[in-house]
């Protein structure tokens, strides 16, 4: 990858985002996820085998964290989508704390309601659905440890 390249660029604010958010416990303090609640999703490549780190805004449902595979509203899932289904035992790290949590992915009326839930904590993901012809996959990530 080149500097030139997208991949390239997002690489490196993916990175800025994760050290942003450990070096704040948990907080952003800048671009489009400031102050928004952001969780670091540790996931293993479905592929590849090999660890994976996605910073993801995330709503709550009682206990579980909610997050949603928008991509943005990208015509195709995020990649850490396929990991989690691929492998559902993931790490979280999110206010502070660092935990083992199962990844499932909510169906039909379920997904529907975490997704409004999760809209109307976090408005600008209503955006994301308008922009694609997929339905955005809604993920639980349920604490085991």
């Amino acid at each position: 990858m080149t500097s030139s390249d997208p991949r390239a660029d997002h690489a490196a604010f993916t990175r800025a985002l994760i050290e942003d958010h450990r070096a704040h416990g948990g907080r952003i303090t800048f671009g489009p996820f400031k102050d928004r609640p952001v969780l670091l999703l540790h996931t293993v490549g479905a592929r590849s085998g090999e660890p994976r780190i996605a910073p993801l805004v995330y709503s709550r449902d009682g206990d579980r964290l909610v997050v949603m595979a928008s991509r943005g509203g990208a015509p195709s899932n995020p990649a850490w989508f396929a990991n989690v289904v691929a492998n559902p035992v993931v790490r979280v790290e999110a206010g502070g704390e660092t935990f083992t949590a199962r990844a499932v992915v909510a169906e039909g009326a379920e997904r529907d309601r975490l997704w409004a839930q999760h809209v109307a904590q976090h408005p600008g993901f209503a955006d994301y659905e308008r922009k694609t012809s997929r339905v955005i996959p809604a993920v639980t990530l349920e604490r085991i440890d």
